[in-house]
């Protein structure tokens, strides 16, 4: 097991933060290290989530492998931390970066296909939609998220609930494969025989607790078509439609994979003309079936009369814009939890909280995304996250901008809160937007196993994770 080898240094030079010299850091990362003060150091950085701000000791650009690895041991000997960043569309709980490098890494955009044995090699800064677009030439489909220009790498080694997740299962189950920079400097390759306990630690840990991530290799599925799309209604009719999706999600078979949602849409005209300035109810997701049977089994949604029905054949490609997020840059965050059942309380609460008379300031009011099938098993030779230990997924978010953020806050907590007694307390990492005990990700055996791990290959505590896991 590899182990760093500056942890005598970096406790004491940590604390010198006034009058630190960090110009050995300039000419690394062929000049694309930024200081406080230099006129790129704002935009560099700004992330995806604009309503976290962000102030690191210094941010760096690497292109290649060996770049992170120079970064990483100037930092170590400037006494620094490195916080390894992708896209940044969960950095909201990274916290002080005072003391650190914020090491971003969307210069490493690399993607390979071997489309023989049904591969990608994709480097640490890459997003989504290149990748589904790249493996859709060959026929083939990733398991990726709701959100086209969501990093691959950050996504993946956090779970990774795709539209095929209820039959394939999480994303991080098919990471056949990591390259990251560990705690020394050193590149290292695992993958499961080579250093398969760090292996297991990564798929699910999170990369970014155990190392700086430079590429994954990961299993891409033969599925060119799916039946998918979304069915809509106003808000108003919340309740019935909200009573009879919680009993289909909880009996519909592996197959189907889908998301209901309540949302608020601003009057603007960059807003499609249906759904501009409206409150609606959304459920979309895809049917990996044949169309027979895809609309036998959406037959008892459709019974509800929903004003846009869009459901049909469609190219697995589309699927990673069928749930319209964002594509640039927001001020958002929000709220999540992991619910077991929705018993018909549930959903009088939930609309109560969250429907047209809930008085709520949020677009995405609330989005349940079904669980259960594949993402309720474990799998052999599977890594630290293996499954979700629940039955729906709850999200909430808002704008995040000046005074709103306080009220996107107290709505999309009041909803978490008020679905509380329908959760035992686990948590889903990737959709915490907030900073929260992490060992609500794990069961307690793979928890303490991630704690040793950690300290082991970390001992100095060089890395900072979004969600990150105590060195001892």
């Amino acid at each position: 097991m590899p182990r760093g080898e500056q942890h005598v240094t970096i406790e004491n030079k940590r604390s010198e933060r006034s009058g630190r010299d960090l110009s050995s850091l300039r000419g690394l990362a062929g000049g694309g290290v930024h200081l406080p003060g230099d006129e790129e150091y704002d935009r560099a950085r700004t992330t995806w989530a604009l309503a976290v701000d962000l102030r690191p000791a210094a941010v760096a650009f690497p292109d290649s492998a060996e770049e992170v690895s120079a970064v990483v041991r100037a930092a170590a000997a400037a006494g620094l931390r490195v916080a390894p960043l992708g896209s940044g569309h969960n950095a909201h709980p990274l916290g002080d970066l005072a003391d650190s490098v914020l090491m971003r890494l969307s210069g490493m955009a690399g993607i390979k296909i071997d489309a023989e044995a049904r591969r990608a090699r994709v480097e640490a800064g890459a997003l989504w939609s290149p990748v589904v677009e790249a493996a859709a030439a060959h026929g083939l489909a990733a398991l990726h998220g709701s959100s086209p220009d969501t990093g691959v790498v950050g996504y993946s080694l956090g779970g990774g609930i795709s539209w095929y997740a209820r039959s394939l299962g999480l994303a991080v189950n098919s990471v056949t494969a990591v390259e990251l920079v560990t705690a020394d400097g050193s590149p290292l390759r695992v993958d499961a025989e080579h250093e398969p306990e760090l292996f297991w630690a990564v798929r699910g840990g999170g990369g970014a607790n155990f190392g700086v991530v430079t590429a994954i290799e990961f299993t891409l599925y033969p599925i060119e078509t799916a039946y998918a799309g979304m069915l809509v209604w106003d808000l108003r009719d919340a309740h019935r439609v909200l009573s009879r999706w919680a009993r289909w999600a909880t009996d519909a078979p592996d197959a189907v994979t889908t998301s209901y949602r309540h949302l608020g849409y601003p009057p603007i005209p960059e807003i499609p003309e249906p759904f501009r300035g409206r409150q609606l109810v959304i459920i979309d997701g895809a049917v990996l079936a044949d169309d027979a049977e895809a609309e036998r089994l959406l037959a008892p949604l459709r019974e509800l009369g929903p004003e846009m029905d869009t459901f049909g054949r469609v190219p697995a490609a589309s699927l990673m814009r069928l749930h319209m997020d964002p594509e640039q840059p927001t001020p958002g965050g929000g709220r999540s939890s992991l619910l077991d059942e929705l018993p018909p309380a549930a959903v009088d609460r939930l609309v109560e909280v969250s429907g047209v008379d809930s008085g709520s300031s949020l677009f995405m009011k609330a989005e349940l995304r079904q669980l259960g099938g594949a993402l309720g098993r474990s799998r052999p030779g599977a890594g630290a996250v293996t499954r979700l230990d629940g039955r729906f997924q709850l999200i909430t978010g808002g704008m995040m901008v000046g005074e709103l953020a306080r009220q996107t806050v107290a709505d999309c907590e009041r909803v978490v809160d008020a679905m509380a007694p329908y959760s035992r307390g686990r948590q889903y990492l990737n959709f915490q937007e907030e900073a929260v005990d992490p060992s609500t990700g794990y069961d307690p055996s793979i928890w303490e196993a991630l704690l040793r791990i950690r300290k082991a290959v970390d001992p100095a505590g060089l890395f900072q994770a979004n969600h990150e896991i105590p060195r001892g």
